[in-house]
């Protein structure tokens, strides 16, 4: 934990990758310049004041997630900074 302020508060925040559409990506970046702010505090507010309208549906269950861990580490190939790798990796033939 020495290194901790090194790569943020990774006890709070959890990183993920969203694919936009060109058009709105460009427009989000120019207001959050125009707004003085950052494109991620632009997102996160976005996310916010969504989930904050919108209550849940009565009566709508959630789906639950069960998570599945092997030993061993990555498959061979896969390769976690290269995305379209992964993609390729997922989608092959099995």
């Amino acid at each position: 934990m020495q290194d901790a302020r090194k790569y943020g508060n990774m006890y709070n925040h959890m990183k993920t990758t969203v694919e936009l559409p060109d058009d709105l990506l460009v427009a989000a970046k120019i207001r959050a310049v125009e707004a003085r702010s950052t494109l991620r505090e632009l997102i996160e507010q976005g996310l916010r004041r969504v989930l904050d309208e919108r209550p849940h549906p009565q009566g709508k269950q959630h789906s639950r997630i069960d998570w599945v861990t092997v030993d061993g580490g990555l498959p061979p190939g896969v390769d976690l900074q290269d995305r379209a790798a992964m993609h390729d990796w997922i989608r092959r033939d099995r």
